[in-house]
This record gives C-alpha cells, sequence and structure tokens, in this order.
C-alpha cells in the first residue's frame, strides 16, 4: 500500500473539517494542531476502512439470491452505518483520550458526512481543475 497525492488531499479536508467544527461546535474539541493532523489521518484510515466493507456487504447485497439473505446483509449495511460513528468515538478516545472530544453519535454522525460531502467537494473541485486527460 502506497501514499497517493489524493490520499494526502482527503487528509488536509479532513483537517481542514475538523478545525471548522471545534471552532464552532463547543463539544468538539482538539487540543492542537498536531492532534488535529493525526485525528484527521485517523478519519482517513477508519473511513477507508469502512468504504471497503461497506463494498464487500454491497456486492453481497447484490449477489443475494434469496430475500432473508439480501435483508440480513442489508440489515449488516445499516448495523455497519451506525456502527463506524461509535468505532470512530471508541478509536478516537482509545488513541488521543481527552486531547480530542468529538461530542455524542450526532456530533460526530454530522462531522463524518461534512467529511464525506468535502471529500467529494475538494476532489471535484481538483478533477475539474486538472483532467487527467490533459484538457486544461
Amino acid at each position: 500500500m502506497r501514499l497517493r497525492a489524493v490520499d494526502v488531499v482527503d487528509v488536509f479536508a479532513y483537517l481542514v473539517v475538523l478545525a471548522l467544527f471545534a471552532q464552532f461546535f463547543p463539544s468538539i474539541i482538539t487540543e492542537s494542531f498536531v492532534v488535529s493532523l493525526l485525528t484527521a489521518v485517523l478519519f482517513k484510515l477508519a473511513l477507508e476502512v469502512i468504504a471497503i466493507v461497506k463494498t464487500r456487504i454491497l456486492a453481497r447485497v447484490r449477489a443475494s439470491r434469496t430475500a432473508i439473505g439480501t435483508t440480513l446483509h442489508a440489515a449488516s449495511l445499516l448495523l455497519l452505518g451506525a456502527g463506524s460513528k461509535f468505532l470512530i468515538l471508541w478509536l478516537t478516545d482509545v488513541l488521543f483520550g481527552d486531547a480530542v472530544q468529538l461530542g455524542g453519535f450526532f456530533s460526530v454522525t454530522l462531522l463524518i458526512v461534512t467529511l464525506m460531502l468535502a471529500r467529494i467537494g475538494v476532489r471535484l473541485l481538483i478533477d475539474r481543475a486538472w483532467p487527467r486527460d490533459g484538457s486544461a
């Protein structure tokens, strides 16, 4: 596994979003820039793993031949959606302790949704500014 430029861009986008949330939401606290940067890296790693698991579950939903199988896999997808927020809260607590506080379930859900939207927005901006086909 190697570090790609898009991974660095994702971490910086996550860092900006986390800093804005820490600025405007009193329940979200990061003690320093370095802790914020490490938290952004944690978000990147966790969200990448969650995306891989989600992709595998979606493949199982599509491949399922029975209604029971489809329902079970869809339920595991819903469980992943909610459980991923608790996983991120837990990982942050284990790794950073009181140096980072992400509030509760709803604030971390809003944070993660905003992280994903920022990631999509930055990637679209980059693709429009520097197309891969060289037509810029």
